[in-house]
């Protein structure tokens, strides 16, 4: 049965089927433990399932990516149009988050008594995100740049938060290649080709369990939101109804306007068939919370249904999954200015420049993983002179959130991949594959 629905609707279904779990478990008594110890670990092993990948894979294929490229000139010229699109991007979800958030202005109808629970709440957790956030401003200037080179790369490989270091490591193994004599560099690439290879089919294998472990996923997560009160959840999202509702209004506005005229002006993808196209890594990138883990989907995606070419996908997406994160970008900017109104502060236009300024420097340093854009948030809330502590207001629906930015996150990556590939030629007429296992009816799952 399960071989003739194609995986985004599996994914579909065991999202929605979690969360019928997760409120029927609420509503009903069922013990936390139950879902937590028996439920919840298939979604653990899920998501490590993917993580496990995520490093080799990027290694494999940037050093493929770069080594392919065939000059340094091109590679140079690709990474410009990475970079300068990337940061454009993130600059454009700063100011469309800044501009709901002044003109709605949802900190204002923030309830007194509702403000003082949420800090006595979440006093701890902000209090050590903040001394996470404060070792980040005691560093140099330079730490970023220092932090990007590794001091053991295999080292580095077993750390997913050192993503940014392998990817360095890896660029500069490539260009490597092309440097060394062709007999000498082509057993190398050839085993990292081989690698590459293997991984994409370990990604089949675990993509078998996906539905499953999507379900467990949101199944769990609603019983942890709430927590001994099954109550606590619902009332916190309703105070914090309006903050959510700006946040996720600037993410669909990158989603449905800024995305579609990017693609528009430099591509012959249609949205519709480019949202189809990548749909399962967006169902992922929702129910892991995390960029780096849905790294291999996307890559597999980008490739086999979009039809990217191999070089620029291995090249663009591990850089986009490290430093381009437009959707935690836009979600820190509104977080920054809700936080300044509910404290009753106000913000200079000059403060609010410089929410541009950190939230773009913070979206480079941002690690993919789920929760890392809070600690982000209290470097940017500390350069404007908020209270780090503020950041617990908005802690309730953060985890609901982040699975929303998380999909802008990949979403933006998968659109600059296409638009860079479709302005090098490596496009084939901006036609979407329609063979790829991952989405046709032939589904992987059987």
């Amino acid at each position: 049965m399960l071989k003739k629905i194609p995986l985004h609707t599996q994914i579909i279904i065991g999202l929605i089927l979690g969360l019928i779990y997760g409120i029927i478990a609420i509503k009903t008594g069922i013990p936390a433990w139950l879902t937590l110890d028996w439920i919840k670990p298939i979604g653990t092993i899920f998501i490590n399932g993917l993580k496990m990948i995520a490093m080799p894979l990027v290694l494999a294929s940037l050093i493929i990516g770069v080594s392919n490229l065939g000059d340094i000139s091109k590679l140079s010229r690709i990474g410009g149009k990475t970079i300068v699109t990337f940061l454009i991007t993130t600059v454009v979800a700063i100011c469309t988050g800044l501009l709901l958030v002044n003109v709605l202005v949802p900190g204002k109808g923030l309830p007194a008594e509702t403000r003082e629970n949420l800090m006595r709440m979440y006093e701890g957790d902000a209090g050590q995100r903040a001394a996470a956030a404060a070792e980040l401003q005691d560093q140099s200037p330079l730490q970023p740049i220092i932090d990007m080179v590794p001091q053991n790369i295999f080292q580095a490989t077993t750390d997913n938060a050192a993503m940014l270091q392998v990817v360095f490591f890896a660029i500069i193994a490539g260009i490597a290649l092309l440097q060394i004599p062709k007999s000498k560099a082509e057993p190398v690439i050839a085993f990292f080709d081989g690698m590459n290879d293997v991984i994409i089919q370990v990604v089949n294998y675990i993509m078998l369990i996906a539905p499953y472990g999507v379900f467990a996923l949101m199944a769990s997560l609603i019983v942890e939101i709430a927590g001994d009160n099954p109550d606590a959840a619902v009332d916190l999202l309703l105070a914090l109804l309006k903050y959510s509702l700006i946040v996720l209004g600037g993410l669909f506005f990158m989603m449905l306007v800024i995305y579609p005229l990017l693609l528009k002006s430099f591509t012959k993808v249609k949205y519709a068939d480019f949202f189809k196209a990548i749909r399962p890594a967006q169902l992922l990138a929702f129910s892991t919370s995390s960029s780096s883990a849905t790294l291999p989907v996307t890559m597999k995606l980008t490739e086999e249904e979009l039809g990217v070419s191999e070089n620029i996908t291995s090249f663009v997406l591990p850089l986009g999954a490290t430093i381009n994160m437009n959707g935690t970008s836009l979600y820190q900017s509104v977080a920054a200015v809700f936080i300044a109104q509910a404290l009753g502060m106000e913000l200079t236009l000059s403060q609010q420049l410089m929410i541009v300024l950190t939230s773009t420097l913070a979206a480079i340093g941002s690690a993919g993983v789920p929760g890392a854009g809070l600690i982000m948030l209290i470097v940017v809330l500390e350069s404007i002179g908020v209270p780090a502590a503020g950041i617990a207001l908005i802690m309730a629906p953060d985890r609901i959130l982040d699975m929303f930015r998380t999909v802008v996150n990949v979403t933006g990556d998968v659109v600059v991949t296409t638009v860079v590939a479709s302005t090098e030629g490596e496009l084939p007429d901006g036609m979407i594959r329609k063979n790829n296992p991952l989405t046709a009816n032939e589904s992987v799952v059987e």
